[in-house]
């Protein structure tokens, strides 16, 4: 009937460590209207993506009475406020109509040892007990498709300009750079604007080989090809350049790039995404997956609409994630009128994580060197600036919790609170 792991998951976080689960089917069958909402809001989430959810009311014996007369689907998730016994009688009646192959996850409302080792000897795939949130739920169902010993995913950190011209390709490409030198670990810089792409140029590449050889062969895509198709900036530093030219129109399918960044992230622990400004299919696609969204803006009202625009969009496409950062770029230019950075965060209800100033001849410079910031300017303000946004973004600065070992979590728990 089910798997013979047994984890328990209501550690309440930003779901940043929780990997997206894999084309499955789910059915739950819930016996409260807060478990109900928490499946249906799960459902919404990015990291279900590829999920084929359906939720019910009537706990256990609805899905007794369902499954007697269709076949049960990858996941079963059906939540019970009863005591121990009836609650032990009531999957007995469901192991009769399951499927051998199928998982199947208990949400409880009674914290017992016993119980927890009378689930285990049946086959409960993962017990967890209420009250918890959308992603406890979510890492339930990940870790059962998960191997708990494996690296996680690559973290994807996505750029994006309010506007043309705003210098969102800039900020993606040194703070990029500055995340390779800061923290001595790979990362892998896709430039998915192909016809005007600029990474290359900005790192001095001139690779033969880039992100169109990968969407135009996408049947190939592995981790061996995006391998061989990345090109070495420095030590941990790769790109996927774009060819910029014009041989050719640009026009993709919602799903193009999906494949290229899943494998991408299989192998690099940091995936950053420069996303060119357009607002196609496949851009609303790649902004609404990522692991972080960095909107980049000059302080001017068009700016300021469309960075306000962007941000309700996908806060509401993304509502178990951290809403997109805001970085203010070109800011005080000589004799522009703008708006001052405070008026800008708080119009827009988010503050800005760096406000780089109109610095023409530093970044011109650069530029025409083929260097980043950190390279041309060296510890200078601006350089810290993107040296502050990496840390922010790739989670850096944030504690991390130690593993955990001995006892599985709820084991441990309950041994606590009996012993108390």
């Amino acid at each position: 009937m089910m798997s013979e792991t047994m984890t328990e998951a209501l550690d309440h976080d930003d779901g940043t460590d929780v990997r997206p689960v894999p084309r499955i089917s789910l059915q739950a069958f819930c016996d409260t209207p807060e478990i109900y909402g928490v499946v249906d809001a799960a459902s919404a989430d990015r990291r279900f993506a590829k999920v084929h959810v359906k939720a019910h009311m009537g706990g256990i014996p609805a899905a007794v009475e369902f499954y007697g007369g269709a076949p049960t689907p990858n996941v079963i998730v059906v939540e019970s406020r009863l005591g121990a016994d009836r609650l032990l009688g009531e999957l007995d009646r469901l192991a009769d109509v399951c499927d051998p192959g199928s998982k199947v996850v208990v949400v409880g409302h009674v914290n017992d040892i016993d119980l927890y080792r009378d689930l285990l000897r049946r086959g409960v795939s993962e017990y967890v007990v209420a009250p918890f949130g959308p992603i406890d739920f979510i890492r339930t169902v990940s870790r059962l498709y998960g191997d708990t010993q494996a690296k996680p995913l690559g973290r994807t950190i996505a750029f994006f300009g309010a506007r043309g011209g705003v210098g969102s390709s800039t900020v993606a490409h040194n703070v990029a750079w500055s995340m390779a030198r800061l923290f001595e670990t790979d990362v892998a810089l896709l430039d998915l604007d192909l016809p005007f792409g600029t990474a290359g140029l900005d790192f001095n590449q001139d690779p033969s080989q880039g992100i169109a050889d990968a969407v135009y062969s996408s049947d190939r895509v592995d981790d061996v090809f995006i391998d061989r198709l990345l090109a070495k900036c420095d030590d941990h530093l790769n790109l996927l350049a774009a060819p910029a030219t014009l041989e050719k129109s640009y026009d993709f399918s919602a799903d193009a790039f999906g494949t290229i960044i899943d494998v991408t992230q299989k192998g690099v622990p940091t995936v950053v995404l420069d996303v060119p400004h357009m607002w196609t299919g496949w851009v609303r696609k790649v902004l609404t997956m990522a692991d972080e969204i960095v909107v980049v803006a000059s302080p001017d009202l068009a700016n300021l609409r469309n960075t306000k625009n962007i941000v309700d969009v996908l806060t509401a496409a993304r509502p178990n994630d951290r809403p997109p950062h805001l970085v203010l770029n070109q800011v005080n230019v000589p004799k522009r009128p703008e708006i001052k950075p405070a008026e800008f965060a708080a119009a827009i209800g988010r503050e800005a994580v760096a406000e780089i100033p109109f610095e023409p001849q530093l970044f011109g410079t650069a530029a025409n060197n083929g260097q980043m910031i950190g390279e041309a300017a060296g510890k200078s303000e601006v350089a810290g600036m993107f040296d502050t946004v990496a840390n922010l973004v790739s989670g850096r600065s944030q504690n991390k919790r130690g593993k955990r070992g001995g006892l599985p979590p709820l084991l441990s728990k309950l041994l606590m609170k009996k012993s108390a």
